[in-house]
């Protein structure tokens, strides 16, 4: 099997295809795949239903032996599709030492998002503009279709 990235390669039904577009996608691509939900108020303040995680977003756990809890995202890891929460320590096998546990970013939830960057903000705004005009359009068209 190629370790190749394919450019052309659009979708396949076989997991073991899919599993290896994941695994060998250059970095820019695989920043992609750290999409995460958003919560209710977020989703219906920006309208949209996931974003792309980043560090300083506050989160929180779905799943897993850490479920519920809640804290910020302190690494990200774009390579392996994993994110660090601070706080969330599990113990090493062998002895009590603590160590920070890794997340996939579909196992959590966004409760806010980190606000410094105005660009990433901006493009949430721009989605959400588009959403209304889409809505928009749909309405005008329905109204013309209702006329004639």
């Amino acid at each position: 099997m190629k370790s190749k990235f394919s450019k052309t390669w659009i979708s396949s039904k076989q997991p073991r295809k899919q599993v290896k577009f994941r695994a060998n996608a250059p970095t820019h691509i695989k920043r992609n795949f750290l999409g995460t939900p958003l919560d209710k108020p977020l989703k219906e303040k920006y309208g949209v239903r996931s974003i792309t995680i980043r560090k300083g977003d506050e989160v929180k756990i779905m799943r897993g032996k850490f479920n519920g809890k809640i804290g910020k995202v302190s690494k990200v890891d774009i390579k392996n599709t994993r994110i660090q929460i601070g706080g969330v320590q599990r113990e090493k096998r062998g002895g009590g030492e603590k160590l920070e546990t890794w997340f996939h970013p579909s196992k959590v939830k966004i409760i806010s998002l980190e606000d410094s960057d105005k660009r990433r903000l901006k493009r949430i705004k721009k989605i959400e503009e588009k959403k209304e005009t889409k809505e928009v359009n749909k309405r005008k068209a329905k109204d013309a279709h209702k006329e004639k």
